[in-house]
């Protein structure tokens, strides 16, 4: 059977496979063990504790305990099970047990403290209570969560705290009287003395507010005096400052204004050398778009010219073989015709008949095995090279002389080409300002290159540059331009 306990409730397992006691929350309960609900939830306890003080004098402890099993410590809970878990939380014998432990530690305690320690000490009294408690409380697996201690009270018969009480009062009453006459008398001489140091005052306060009334007219105008010069110094002093910043905001706007001119000359000058590059990249491109391509065509030719030669064989080989069905088929008739006559005759044709088909399927099936090997070929080379469809389309070019045939016909086709070779000078850009001149010398060769690169662009394609960026001579005008950077 599984048992599940409650939030407050723990499960002690006891029988077959256990070798003491079990505490869990939950567990299967197997025949021959036993299982019970111990339920952990605090109870309070209310005694009224009869003790004694050191003085012989009993009084009544009025006190509330909050007491139940310790649920962190399993080997408390193990004690709790073992020896009150038969016993509910309130039961009788449960209240006798913790009531017991309680008057015990507490009659000790106050025994040893005199009626006014234990009156004026509560908190450590209580204290030191609930130390031994729980100390004798912790073999029976409990914890006190809470323990509250009210006021003495006394024992009939014994009524030390009602005569301490009216003693207190009566001593309040006479040393109220006491200071009400010894109130009344000061009053009386106070006032009298308050009277006479009133007038006193008066007349020293009314010199004293003619000396100082003086000494303010002279402080005061010494004062106005003083305040006018430092208000002309400061007046002088910010006009100084803001003097001196004008003239450092001219400063700085001039400097700004020449940081953001050279900007701009630079920015111009990056864009010109990134067209450049451009225009640079673009050729290549298209160089390489040309080469690619020519190649391309090249790789579908041959590709083209061995699905031709595949189809060629294979139609041979049907027809050959189509060929020969039909001159066996016409031996066969003609055997048939003749075979009473000459069976002999017969066999022999049919022999030779057998043996010219059997070499003409041989050399079908060497034609087929021929273009299987090539194909083969073609799927071996193509796996060596990894998947590389460039590389193979190479190779085929080399091993059937394509380039060879390529080369010839470049070489045919600049034959009776007149080139035209122009000689470009772009002058000497040293002037001898050394190192002040260095930072320039990249943007003038770039510069340099320009003149050359537009003259030859206009002779083969007839394009002009921008207007913007410079204009080619006329023809017979000379065939060296000077290109001088400006500094």
């Amino acid at each position: 059977m599984y048992r599940v306990a409650k939030a407050s409730e723990f499960l002690a397992i006891t029988g077959a496979s256990i070798n003491d006691i079990k505490i869990t929350k939950k567990a299967i309960v197997w025949p021959l063990q036993k299982c019970r609900v111990i339920d952990v939830t605090p109870v309070n306890y209310t005694f009224e504790v009869n003790a004694m003080s050191a003085e012989k004098l009993p009084f009544l402890l009025p006190a509330v305990f909050t007491i139940g099993p310790r649920v962190d410590d399993h080997d408390s809970l193990v004690k709790y099970a073992k020896l009150l878990s038969d016993h509910s939380h309130d039961s009788h014998n449960v209240k006798e047990l913790v009531q017991g432990v309680i008057e015990g530690e507490t009659r000790v305690l106050a025994a040893s403290m005199t009626m006014e320690e234990i009156f004026k000490g509560t908190k450590d009294f209580k204290k030191e209570v609930f130390g031994k408690v729980q100390l004798e409380l912790n073999q029976f697996g409990l914890l006190i969560y809470n323990a509250n201690i009210k006021q003495l009270v006394d024992v009939r018969g014994h009524e030390y705290f009602s005569y301490l009480g009216q003693k207190t009062q009566m001593e309040a009453a006479n040393q109220a009287k006491v200071d009400v006459a010894g109130a009344k008398m000061k009053g009386e001489i106070g006032a009298k003395e308050r009277q006479g140091l009133t007038l006193q005052n008066a007349a020293k306060i009314d010199a004293e507010t003619k000396i100082i009334s003086t000494q303010r007219e002279g402080e005061g105008k010494k004062q106005e005096i003083m305040v006018k010069s430092q208000v002309k110094i400061y007046e002088n002093q910010r006009e100084a400052d803001v003097a001196e910043a004008n003239a450092l905001l001219a400063t700085k706007k001039a400097g700004w204004a020449q940081q953001a001119k050279m900007a701009e000359v630079e920015a111009e000058k990056a864009v010109a050398i990134r067209e450049a590059e451009l225009q640079k990249e673009v050729e290549r491109k298209n160089a390489l778009a040309k080469t690619e391509q020519l190649k391309a065509e090249q790789l579908s030719k041959a590709t083209v010219d061995y699905e031709i030669k595949v189809q060629e064989a294979n139609s041979v080989l049907y027809k050959k073989q189509k060929e020969s069905e039909a001159v066996l088929y016409e031996r066969q008739k003609a055997a048939e015709a003749q075979k009473v006559a000459a069976e002999a005759q017969l066999y022999a044709a049919q022999q030779a008949a057998d043996a010219e088909l059997y070499a003409k399927r041989k050399e079908a099936e060497g034609m087929k095995a021929l273009a299987e090997a090539q194909g083969f070929k073609i799927r071996t080379l193509l796996t060596s090279l990894g998947g590389n469809y460039n590389a193979l389309r190479d190779y085929l070019m080399i091993e059937s002389g394509l380039f060879k045939d390529i080369a010839k016909i470049n070489a045919e086709a600049i034959q009776g080409l007149q080139p035209k070779i122009s000689v470009w000078s772009n002058g000497d850009t040293r002037d001898g300002s050394g190192a002040a001149n260095s930072a320039m010398k990249e943007i003038a060769s770039v510069y340099g290159a320009l003149p050359p690169l537009f003259q030859t662009v206009h002779e083969q394609t007839g394009m002009l540059p921008p207007a913007w960026m410079g204009s080619l001579p006329s023809p017979g005008a000379g065939k060296a331009i000077t290109n001088q950077p400006e500094n």
